[in-house]
């Protein structure tokens, strides 16, 4: 546990002033990728509430849907650096965040292999996003930084969701999964 607690200071200590869209340069490539997941509502919500939706799920999920998260964050992230367009990726990051919610909220269980499918399109999105902020130079370093940052958040979720499930009843998670929702929906208003 003091390791997880070392490595979330570490990542709050380097968080910047938000910078989650496109045309920001960064000047220290590893820096700047664990800066950009915790420089924005938008993937801070997200990246906590899939690991929270992992935990309440249980079994199999709370491992496999982070990790789906992170394996197609890197591919989305690999797109933005080939050039492939990828059109509304604001958007869709706004309904990642209200999708997410409302999982959470309903309390889902869905089965892994669906959830995986569900929650790896939210990290294309999310990939693409860090992919349009990398710098000129330094992808690998850059993306080793929005993944350790993505990984760590993964796991507050995971967290949190772990200790609500063994001690909160049922409103707790809910209130939490509507106000995620909430925020989602927020965020995709103009």
């Amino acid at each position: 546990m003091r390791v997880f607690a070392f490595i979330l200071a570490c990542l709050m200590v380097s968080a910047g002033e938000a910078a989650a869209h496109p045309s920001i340069t960064h000047t220290f490539s590893f820096a700047a990728g664990l800066s950009h997941p915790l420089s924005g509502l938008d993937h801070l919500l997200a990246m906590v509430a899939v690991g929270f939706w992992a935990a309440l799920a249980g079994g199999r999920r709370v491992w496999i849907w982070p990790l789906a998260f992170v394996a197609s964050m890197l591919a989305g992230g690999a797109l933005a650096q080939e050039g492939v367009a990828i059109p509304n990726i604001e958007p869709a990051i706004a309904a990642s965040v209200a999708v997410l919610g409302l999982a959470i909220a309903l309390l889902l269980k869905l089965p892994v292999a669906a959830g995986a499918v569900l929650i790896a399109s939210f990290g294309v999105a999310h990939g693409y996003a860090h992919g349009l902020e990398a710098p000129g130079n330094g992808w690998t370093l850059y993306a080793a930084g929005f993944v350790l940052a993505t990984a760590a958040l993964h796991l507050t979720g995971i967290a949190g969701g772990l200790l609500i499930a063994r001690k909160a009843n049922a409103l707790v998670p809910r209130a939490i999964g509507a106000f995620t929702a909430v925020a989602g929906l927020t965020l995709l208003m103009p």
